[in-house]
């Protein structure tokens, strides 16, 4: 290993360790942060500390740490899902929504409120990501093979017929259920309990981790079906699995999340910038960043419009549609240079 080799990648090193500190502070700091402000000194004696069962401990324990910890491990599930179908589909707009999966989602939390069980909220919205997945993959199969292109085009395909069976059944709905259902499609941790975190915290670890496991894998997809096949990668065997378990992950923080777009196309855009397009760094760095720039994104959500709260759906829209405005501003410019 050659001396710049080697600082570069303390330096990467050093940007994990960066964003993990970071990330530890900002939960801190965004429990604190609400309609009833709590001081950071405060959350961390009634988090890690002895403090007094007051109106604050009960906020900090109860409302506002399973929120924002349940903020980060969407964030995180949505940015490294992102990062690794853009590597697997060699797609610069991969994300959740290609593959139909936060789509379905959508539709299945939906039909559960408009039928009154909303108990069944997160399992009708896993269920749906993964029945609509199914379609897509099916459909994108030819010969045991998964072609890209039948992929994405398949994938745009069921979710618009998703998206316009949700949107139909939005519209028809009583005016009573209309703002909880339209509220959940554009994403939102009000409401978040205790209970909501065991599951997509499990998913997001294991999956982030066996990402983690295949990004030499993933690096040679980059090269294409030959050449990745010419370094001994099995192509179709190592797509696949990578493209379920993607969707598997989605439908676990999308079930408790509702749709959030643009986290999953803007922070792994935002990282390979940064660190380059070797995914031994960029999938760790964009669970990080990703949950992050979760947890900031809900804190604007309920402070921006008290007392009500702005989905973060909304939010994270007006954050990443200039910022897709500036990388083709940036493209554009580079074509003609």
């Amino acid at each position: 290993m050659t001396v710049r080799a080697a600082a570069r990648r303390v330096t990467l090193a050093g940007s994990v360790v960066l964003l993990a500190v970071l990330l530890g502070l900002s939960l801190i700091a965004a429990v604190g942060l609400g309609p009833v402000d709590i001081p950071f000194t405060d959350v961390w004696r009634i988090v890690f500390g002895d403090a007094p069962t007051g109106p604050p401990a009960v906020i900090v324990r109860d409302i506002r740490l399973p929120r924002v910890l349940l903020g980060a491990i969407v964030g995180a599930g949505l940015a490294v899902t992102g990062a690794v179908l853009q590597g697997v589909l060699r797609n610069p707009l991969a994300d959740p929504y290609l593959i139909g999966a936060s789509s379905g989602a959508s539709l299945g939390a939906v039909l559960a409120l408009m039928s009154g069980l909303s108990w069944l909220l997160p399992v009708a919205a896993f269920t749906g990501a993964m029945a609509t997945f199914a379609v897509v993959l099916l459909l994108a199969r030819n010969g045991g093979q998964l072609g890209v292109t039948r992929l994405i085009l398949s994938g745009v395909a069921v979710a618009a017929l998703a998206e316009a069976a949700t949107n139909f059944i939005v519209l028809n709905s009583p005016d009573s259920q209309l703002r909880s259902a339209l509220f959940w499609t554009l994403g939102g941790l009000s409401g978040t309990q205790w209970s909501d975190l065991p599951v997509p915290a499990i998913v997001v670890a294991v999956f982030a981790g066996w990402f983690w496991s295949r990004s030499a894998g993933l690096n040679a997809l980059v090269l294409g079906e030959e050449g990745a096949t010419s370094l001994g990668v099995e192509v179709n065997r190592l797509r696949v699995r990578l493209v379920i378990g993607s969707a598997i992950t989605v439908g676990a923080v999308v079930s408790v999340s509702g749709g959030i777009g643009f986290v999953a196309l803007m922070v792994p855009h935002a990282v390979r910038m940064v660190v380059g397009g070797d995914n031994r760094w960029v999938v760790p760095l964009s669970a990080l960043a990703g949950a992050l720039l979760m947890v900031w994104v809900d804190v604007g959500a309920r402070l921006l419009n008290q007392p009500d709260e702005i989905p973060i759906g909304v939010i994270t829209a007006m954050l990443g549609a200039p910022f897709f405005l500036v990388l083709l501003a940036r493209a554009n410019r580079r074509a003609f240079s």
